[in-house]
């Protein structure tokens, strides 16, 4: 169960992992369904007969699938902050694709809070530094770090902050 905390609370947690999602199944639908939003249709994520005899020995997912994967795994895992009324996506600094994510495999996210600070009356940057791992692999499918700036009411600011 994702627990709730205060702004007043963000910043403790910083230099801690926040949050560690549940297994996500990426099977070849959810790798289909994919490709087909993005017009990316290389046979590595759509032939199963041709990438067979590719290096990975089948399909794999896009790597952009993995990353967007991380909306489920925050909404997942992570605190919600009580007085927020809106999160915004600021960006990603270092991404890395380090293992191909192979049709079949369960993954999941870890975050660990970097850094939170107070930008204006109502808002606060967050930044995460994300980890996905394979189930039974010993490398990470991705790392980056994950910028997100939550919206609040400027009156919900912490008097310490």
């Amino acid at each position: 169960m994702v627990k709730e905390i205060s702004l007043a609370d963000v910043r403790e947690l910083v230099g801690t992992e926040t949050g560690l999602s549940d297994w996500i199944l990426v099977d070849q639908t959810m790798i289909d369904a994919f490709a087909h939003a993005t017009d990316d249709h290389q046979y590595i994520h759509v032939d199963p007969v041709r990438a067979a005899e590719s290096p990975f020995g089948g399909t794999i997912a896009h790597g952009f699938l993995t990353l967007s994967l991380l909306s489920t795994m925050n909404y997942n895992c992570l605190p919600r902050i009580r007085e927020q009324t809106m999160g915004i996506n600021y960006g990603f600094e270092n991404i890395r694709f380090l293992s191909p994510v192979k049709v079949g495999s369960r993954i999941r996210g870890h975050f660990v809070l970097s850094e939170a600070r107070f930008r204006g009356a109502g808002m606060l940057m967050t930044s995460y530094d994300v980890t996905i791992e394979i189930e039974n692999e010993r490398k990470a499918a991705l790392t980056a770090k994950w910028i997100t700036i939550i919206q609040f009411d400027p009156k919900d600011r912490p008097h310490n902050a």
